[in-house]
């Protein structure tokens, strides 16, 4: 039952991924990057913590910052 549910967290991340990454014709390069990063941050802090919401939210927090430039 865990596994099911992992494996439809990194659906889930995946997909709102590749929709928000079609989305991003007019950011700038920076804002691509913090974005693309949040969502990869999600889907390993789903992934690492089992699906919790708190790692989800956490690893997309990291993820955003460090895909920022980490400023």
């Amino acid at each position: 039952m865990k596994r099911k549910h992992i494996g439809r967290s990194m659906l889930f991340g995946l997909v709102a991924a590749s929709l928000a990454l079609s989305g991003c014709a007019g950011m700038s390069h920076r804002q691509q990057n913090a974005a693309a990063g949040a969502a990869v941050g999600g889907v390993a802090g789903a992934v690492l913590t089992g699906g919790s919401a708190m790692g989800t939210v956490g690893g997309a927090a990291i993820g955003g910052f460090i895909g920022n430039g980490g400023r």
